[in-house]
């Protein structure tokens, strides 16, 4: 079988296009989920001339942190008009389209085992990347190019499910942060609201935990332990990236993420993406998943004061995507690291009467239950769609 595997230096090229005329200030990042997403990178004053332009039939990925995240966010630009990622990504193109299909390519970095294999590649710790000759270095199998093109038209089906209900949830996100801008930013609420911070709002907060792989000594406490790469899938209600970590019975006891808590990212981020991610766990996840959940020692959970929840989540995140986060980071390191204390305590925000924020606790519990409900779907179509993909691609190939 691996006589009809290729390097894949043999078949895909680096390429550097730069921004140079300013065509486009559409700046993209990669999720752990492999798709190009908008970046919340604060960009005022930034020279986008120094960012690369990436066209459709181009792969873009991140080689930082894959040694944190065990995987490597790598996608497929397939929109007409450019974007723009960090000049720190890598950019590609396959050397020649008649024998590689960019989409058979994309569905091979999809699968869990090329994401194992990049891990191995790298030392395992926090910033550990990958190189381009590692990359390069990786076999993949590469049938007939009919071959290809009748496995991406197989595995098509699903991923446009997919997309279609990724749609629904977007639609139903900005009508969540329209509804928070037309309530609490028009004239006659503000004029009700008092100036204050998030800390008024926030009653504890818990600190993370990382554990050990395997049952070890007294780590007997078996938890899915939620990252900050895990928070955008999260926000749809999907744990399936999360590690299986073990913990002590103690910290378990402590550490417990329990209905409407919130967690936020403390550490991480890229040149791009800032730290301060937030996700709302309702009690719908927990039902779902019947797993025990912690979030990691570079995460922090929040016990919010019930009757604000969605307002408190909602501005947070209306201020995530402005790029405020920006200004409350530091660097130890060359890791990121989000000042949580300040942001609660300095960042001023207005707060409406109780009886405001519970109307309007009842005005996003119906959209984010939904929401939920067709992140679950999407988790489950994306699973029917790992178990289709290694039959497709490895059972009963033919070689070139």
């Amino acid at each position: 079988m691996k006589s009809n595997y290729d390097p894949l230096g043999k078949h895909i090229r680096l390429v550097d296009y730069r921004n140079s005329e300013e065509v486009t200030s559409t700046v993209l990042g990669i999720s752990i989920d492999k798709e190009f997403m908008p970046s919340v990178a604060n960009v005022i004053g930034t020279d986008l001339s120094r960012y690369k332009l990436i066209s459709k039939g181009l792969f873009a990925c991140n080689p930082m942190h894959v040694g944190r995240d065990e995987r490597l966010p790598i996608a497929l630009y397939e929109k007409d008009s450019p974007a723009i990622v960090s000049p720190a990504y890598f950019m590609f193109e396959i050397i020649d389209r008649d024998v590689l299909n960019e989409e058979y390519l994309m569905m091979w970095f999809r699968r869990p085992e090329f994401d194992r294999e990049c891990w191995f590649m790298t030392d395992g710790s926090v910033r550990g990347g990958i190189t381009w000759d590692d990359l390069c270095r990786i076999k993949l199998p590469v049938p007939s190019y009919a071959r290809q093109c009748e496995i991406v038209e197989s595995y098509r089906a699903i991923t446009d499910r997919i997309a279609l209900k990724r749609a629904e949830n977007d639609n139903l996100a900005e009508t969540a942060n329209a509804l928070f801008c037309k309530m609490f930013f028009s004239t006659s609420i503000a004029e009700k609201c008092d100036t204050g911070t998030f800390s008024q709002l926030i009653k504890e907060t818990v600190g993370g935990d990382w554990g050990q792989e395997q049952p070890k000594g007294n780590y007997t406490s078996k938890v899915t332990c939620i990252r900050g790469t895990d928070i955008p899938a999260l926000n749809l209600g999907s744990i399936s990236a999360a590690p299986t970590r073990y913990i002590l019975p103690k910290n378990l006891s402590s550490k417990r993420i329990t209905a409407d808590n919130i967690v936020v990212e403390i550490s991480g981020g890229s040149p791009v993406q800032a730290t301060g991610r937030v996700a709302l766990i309702p009690d719908a996840v927990l039902a779902y998943h019947k797993e025990e959940l912690i979030c990691s020692n570079f995460c922090r959970v929040m016990n919010v004061r019930s009757e604000y929840l969605y307002f408190f989540f909602q501005y947070w995140t209306y201020l995530y995507r402005n790029g405020v986060m920006f200004n409350y980071e530091n660097s130890s390191t060359g890791l990121k690291n989000f000042n949580f204390a300040a942001f609660v305590s300095e960042e001023k925000i207005q707060i409406p009467p109780i009886d405001i924020a519970k109307r309007f606790n009842a005005m996003l519990e119906p959209i984010y239950k939904e929401i939920f409900s067709v992140g679950f779907e999407i988790e489950k179509l994306g699973a029917a769609r790992e178990l289709l993909l290694p039959h497709l691609m490895l059972h009963d190939f033919s070689s070139r």
